[in-house]
């Protein structure tokens, strides 16, 4: 069954940097609406960035200047640039986007595993 992967979790100092991606498991027709979620141990679940079919971005206060949201429609892929990381950032980072399948004329939501993303000196 097609599922998201999420991928460039890890261990970075605060002030640092990472790139995650989120990309089907298999080829899809297309990839739509994206969601980009955080949960920290012990926390809710949060939504972190979300971009809609045509392109219009919203953010998380507290990340915004500093995530930015994108979508390669060409590699139907999906990305979360996360700079100037700070401590409070750490938290297991999850991707939820509507994709298009081939066999299947519906539009669906799913959901990554998850990319950890631990920041600490």
């Amino acid at each position: 069954q097609v599922q998201l992967v999420e991928s460039g979790g890890g261990l970075v100092q605060p002030g640092g940097s990472l790139r995650l991606s989120c990309a089907a498991s298999t080829s899809i027709r297309s990839m739509r609406a994206v969601e980009w979620y955080r949960q920290a141990p012990g926390k809710a679940r949060v939504l972190v960035a979300t971009m809609s079919t045509s392109g219009d971005t919203n953010y998380l206060d507290s990340v915004k200047g500093r995530f930015t949201i994108s979508r390669d429609n060409a590699k139907n892929t999906a990305f979360l640039q996360m700079n100037n990381l700070k401590p409070e950032d750490t938290a297991l980072y999850s991707c939820n986007a509507e994709l298009l399948l081939f066999a299947s004329p519906v539009i669906r939501n799913y959901w990554g595993q998850g990319t950890q993303v631990t920041v600490s000196s």
